[in-house]
């Protein structure tokens, strides 16, 4: 399951700087696959999504911080727990029940974005 900031956000960003895969946007930030990942041009992403990982994509919000779910792992394979919500001091960094993931998925998109790792 990908994580996601609810409007409680007081825009402090604490969290941006935390996420491994730069999953953490500014609100109404254009941000990009590319954006902290090994992924370039044209690709499917595991969902199965096409994407061009260096076109700008629209802000989830533009009132507060926002994570792209496509990006998100809750940060397996780098941490034991999601570092944005151990950083929060709202604790609006919450499990995002529209976009449910396996352990086992969440690994898989840390792999296609960080294959180096």
């Amino acid at each position: 399951m990908a994580i996601k900031i609810t409007d409680e956000c007081i825009n402090c960003g604490a969290c941006e700087a935390e996420c491994p895969n730069t999953a953490i946007y500014e609100a109404a930030y254009e941000w990009k696959y590319s954006d902290g990942t090994s992924l370039s041009g044209d690709l499917i992403l595991p969902n199965g999504k096409n994407v061009n990982a260096e076109i700008e994509q629209e802000p989830v919000s533009d009132e507060y911080y926002f994570i792209s779910s496509d990006k998100c792992t809750e940060c397996k394979g780098f941490h034991d727990e999601p570092q944005c919500a151990a950083v929060c001091p709202v604790d609006c960094c919450v499990p995002d029940e529209d976009n449910v993931e396996s352990e086992e998925n969440l690994l898989e998109k840390q792999k296609f974005m960080h294959p180096e790792n």
